[in-house]
């Protein structure tokens, strides 16, 4: 280690004991668990200078330290060095945005696809919800937070990117290739499963989407169609303000959403009448790819008892990040606030339950034992219901048939 390294190891140290005996010498408060925390991590540290079988390498133990201080909080927040943000920074500049279609998330310790953008290049490159991205051009994603996973994955249209890919039932990871390019606009799916139900699968929660919604949702009136199944599978990104505004175009009265932080102001999300557009029957169909704003949307659906949720519980992330900056050029991505369902339920806790659940073919519960991950329920495409358990079990439910769970 060069003499640079050590002085910076043995400055941060001096400050780490400075303010355990400040701590002390102030007296016991109700702080006292961050400084006995403090003690714990400056004789850690110096077992490790002294004890380790050979010189450690203090910054890299460091990082590593601070990947999984962060990660243990939840799979949203995460550290980033300086050379990451400076990065990250670098391609915010340049206008750099999503180029792949797909929102990840963390298990087992590594990165996985949570959902994928249709006619996007992850889905060109057979990328499935449930996959398991072991390495991304080249760096294991072990311990690897997902904003440095979406850093490497941005990058100029028609530049390549390498994953190693672990799917469900190998244990051996696939090389694949994803080229980047620019992503297409996300529109709802239209389709008719039969003559009184109207379909619509809603891909992101993008701004412009309740607008988009309401266009259709009139159509359908128009049309004199007075049922509706709204698909919410494989939607995992957007914004929770888009998702309050859709649930108005359906909910008329009650409490839609609560966001809650420590340091962030209670905001609660009430229902508007006069934005109700849909007042006829509704079902939505959900599942572990259902993400984010879109989980916002179904438990202000269900908890205001507007629709029966089909399907399988959601990944249960629907929080609100703040990028803070730090003193070296490194900072930190750090969950601020929670969204909680009219019933006040936290839904990162557990997820948004099904109220009928139903699963798909081939599907088995995420597990953390399962480390070969979670089948996905099939890509729907309009107009494709043949082997959808989870399609065909709403508009069962619309059509007045025996509500009986699958």
């Amino acid at each position: 280690m060069s003499r640079l390294a050590k002085l910076i190891v043995i400055s941060l140290s001096v400050v780490v004991f400075f303010y355990i005996a400040l701590g002390y010498v102030l007296g016991k408060t109700g702080e006292d668990k961050s400084y006995r925390a403090l003690t714990v991590y400056g004789e850690v540290l110096q077992h490790i200078q002294q004890d380790y079988v050979e010189e450690p390498n203090l910054p890299l133990v460091t990082a590593g330290a601070l990947h999984g201080l962060l990660e243990s909080l939840d799979a949203q927040s995460g550290y980033l060095s300086p050379r990451e943000y400076a990065d990250y920074r670098q391609k915010l500049q340049k206008g750099g945005k999503d180029q792949i279609g797909v929102a990840l998330s963390k298990r087992f310790g590594y990165i996985v696809v949570v959902a994928v953008l249709p006619d996007s290049p992850a889905q060109k490159a057979g990328l499935h919800s449930g996959d398991i991205l072991e390495a991304i051009a080249g760096f294991t994603t072990r311990e690897m937070s997902i904003k440095q996973a979406q850093i490497l994955l941005a990058g100029n249209p028609g530049a390549a990117v390498k994953l190693a890919v672990v799917r469900r039932g190998r244990t051996e990871p696939q090389q694949v290739e994803l080229v980047r390019a620019q992503l297409a606009p996300q529109h709802v799916l239209v389709d008719r499963p039969a003559q009184d139900i109207a379909y619509l699968r809603v891909p992101t929660l993008d701004a412009g989407k309740a607008n988009e919604l309401r266009e259709k949702l009139l159509q359908f009136d128009r049309q004199g169609v007075h049922k509706l199944v709204l698909d919410l599978r494989d939607c995992a990104q957007g914004e929770a303000s888009e998702a309050i505004a859709v649930a108005r175009l359906f909910v008329p009265s009650g409490t839609l959403a609560t966001l809650r932080g420590q340091t962030v102001a209670k905001q609660e999300f009430a229902a508007d009448p006069s934005k109700v557009v849909w007042k006829y029957p509704l079902e939505v169909l959900i599942s572990w790819s259902t993400s984010g704003p879109a989980e916002v949307l179904a438990a202000a659906i269900a908890g205001n008892h507007r629709g029966e949720l089909v399907g399988e519980r959601t990944i249960g992330s629907a929080s609100e990040q703040k990028l803070i900056p730090l003193d070296d050029g490194a900072a930190v991505v750090l969950t601020v606030a929670n969204y909680y369902g009219p019933a006040g339920k936290p839904i990162p806790e557990e997820g948004v339950a099904p109220t009928v659940e139903v699963r798909a073919a081939m599907d088995e519960p995420l597990d953390a034992g399962d480390t070969e991950g979670p089948a996905m329920p099939p890509e729907q495409q309009p107009g494709s219901r043949s082997d959808d358990p989870v399609l065909k079990k709403a508009i069962e439910l619309l059509q007045g048939q025996a509500r009986k769970a699958a």
